[in-house]
């Protein structure tokens, strides 16, 4: 009996080890039901709408963290961004080598551990490295957000991309909203504590419904010097845009810069398309910064006014058109050129919305579908890293201008970035789908 019981413990230990070590498989009636897909395209979802709630959530917070402890409270939001950016390309290469979904996992282990951090720290400095913390999780939720939705949908990448697009957009959309109430009723910590209950869910959930990695890359999983000068390229690249006053990390950013772009074989392949989504996530930022230091009015109704751009954005995310791209930098266009002629209303930003719904999903769908898919974690991170650049430039840039400009000049630069953006090749060209068929779990 004493011997059945050791072995029971043993074998109860060995599986419960291997959750954290091997990529387990989904329940048979999961792999094999029909809505199998789109119960892994809900649990990344949980993902997208944590890290755009997130962003949006602890912006609002800012203010009340900063009179509690003193000192400069944007570090907080700063050493967040600054860390993801740096991180998000290199993590989907190591998730190619070791696995996305195991990756994925940990990502939310550590996010939701880190927010556990970030509601109980006693200072400043123990608040700022718990957000680096949180980052790192980030991190690995991002570089392999993409690549997974791509996977769980074979043949259907567009609408699956589209979907989590809208996720992104409903967090972005409630962020606000949800933020000013927590940090009225409850305080700012509840900002951060109120992560724990969904980390935990979809870390359950994606255990049971998530995939595994189909095929992966044989490369090896870090490239040292890469990861040093995209670090050195985005770090000072932000911080130069934060405000920070010094000629010389221009001197860093650029070679840095030009360093990886010749060191990144992927860049060539998809160069095009992560500019353009670097492009979209600028324009789609842009206004939701610019328009609070425009608007007159109570701050709620301004919050309203804003709710009408990610919601738009939502109503289009899932539509599949061959045209939808350039449709969608079109109508952005558009919409762009009437703000700076001074109508900024809930139908300019509705129809703004509706435009970079169209173009943001499918132009991440083309980009995905232009690699093999054991590259689809590095390919998702590049999309990601773009993602992070242009909403740091959305947010800088247009305030940037603002002050030196004036309200209308900042929109008139959006509507060029947008119509760049539809400079560039918007066929329906795909690639072969991201999971192969025969494997289902």
């Amino acid at each position: 009996m004493n011997y059945v019981g050791i072995r029971y413990n043993r074998l109860t230990m060995y599986f419960t080890l291997r959750w954290f070590v091997v990529e387990s498989p989904r329940p048979r009636r999961v792999a094999t039901w029909t809505g199998a897909p789109w119960l892994a395209v809900a649990t990344v979802c949980f993902g997208a709408f944590l890290g755009q709630f997130d962003a949006s959530v602890v912006t609002l917070a800012l203010p009340a963290i900063g009179q509690d402890y003193g000192g400069s409270p944007e570090w907080v939001a700063l050493a967040y961004l600054l860390t993801l950016v740096a991180l998000v390309a290199p993590v989907g290469r190591f998730s190619d080598v070791v696995g996305r979904k195991i990756v994925y996992l940990y990502g939310f282990a550590v996010f939701t551990l880190a927010s556990v951090g970030c509601a109980l720290a006693d200072g400043l400095p123990s608040l700022i490295t718990f957000r680096v913390v949180q980052a790192i999780g980030a991190a690995m939720l991002q570089a392999n957000s993409v690549a997974l939705v791509a996977a769980s949908a074979p043949g259907r990448e567009h609408r699956a991309l589209g979907v989590q697009a809208a996720a992104q957009a409903l967090g972005l959309a409630l962020g606000p909203t949800a933020g000013g109430l927590l940090v009225d009723a409850f305080g700012w910590r509840w900002v951060f504590a109120v992560n724990v209950p969904i980390g935990l869910i979809a870390l359950v959930a994606g255990h049971f419904l998530l995939p595994r990695t189909a095929e992966r890359s044989t490369a090896t999983p870090f490239r040292p010097v890469n990861t040093v000068l995209l670090a050195a390229a985005t770090t000072t690249a932000l911080l130069l845009l934060s405000g920070v006053d010094e000629p010389l990390l221009l001197l860093v950013a650029v070679p840095a810069a030009i360093g990886y772009v010749l060191r990144e074989p992927l860049l060539r392949k998809v160069g095009l398309g992560l500019f353009g989504a670097f492009c979209g996530y600028l324009v789609l930022f842009g206004p939701l910064v610019l328009i609070p230091f425009t608007a007159t009015g109570p701050l709620w109704r301004t919050g309203l006014l804003l709710s009408a751009l990610p919601l738009g954005f939502a109503l289009t995310a899932t539509v599949k058109w061959r045209w939808s791209g350039l449709f969608g930098t079109a109508l952005s266009t558009v919409a762009l050129v009437t703000m700076a002629l001074g109508v900024v209303d809930v139908v300019t930003l509705g129809v703004l919305g509706l435009g970079l719904g169209l173009f943001i999903p499918a132009n991440n769908a083309r980009v995905l579908a232009a690699l093999p898919p054991c590259d689809a974690g590095s390919g998702g991170g590049l999309v990601n890293l773009a993602r992070g650049l242009g909403t740091a430039f959305g947010v800088a840039l247009p305030l940037l201008l603002h002050d030196h400009h004036g309200p209308n000049v900042p929109f008139w630069v959006l509507a060029g970035v947008a119509s760049v953006a539809a400079l560039r090749p918007f066929g329906d060209k795909r690639g072969r789908p991201l999971q192969p068929k025969g494997r289902k779990q």
